[in-house]
């Protein structure tokens, strides 16, 4: 939903998202950019964290009998903020989303993740029928 009285509808999101019916509610919690070993990749690399996020991401949704169409909900949370971080990260969300079906979203600049290497970490919230 992007109301008319809040002007031209945003391009990297949607205002808000509805569900309803019988379909399955997903939450994945937040994912950063961590291997199947554990190890950071892209250690001080915006790109490189986020293409690492949204593959993690990706296999959850996958598992979970989901994929990005079904992406209502996604918050990301951003260490040293600034425009090219975000513009990186903007260019590969842009990969996985769904052109039409953008999810609600938000993103906040934050101080530390749980791991000094860390960069971002996003979590999103899927819906199925």
């Amino acid at each position: 939903l992007n109301p008319k009285e809040l002007g031209a509808a945003p391009k990297f999101y949607a205002h808000a998202v509805t569900a309803s019916g019988d379909g399955k509610l997903i939450h994945v919690s937040g994912q950063v950019s961590w291997d199947a070993g554990g190890n950071v990749v892209g250690k001080g690399d915006m790109r490189a964290q986020a293409e690492q996020v949204f593959g993690n991401l990706t296999a959850i949704l996958k598992a979970a009998g989901a994929g990005w169409g079904d992406v209502i909900k996604m918050n990301g949370y951003m260490v040293g903020m600034d425009g090219p971080r975000v513009d990186a990260y903007r260019e590969v969300r842009g990969k996985y989303l769904v052109p039409g079906k953008l999810p609600a979203s938000t993103l906040v600049g934050v101080t530390r993740l749980v791991n000094p290497d860390l960069l971002l970490e996003v979590e999103v919230v899927a819906v199925t029928s």
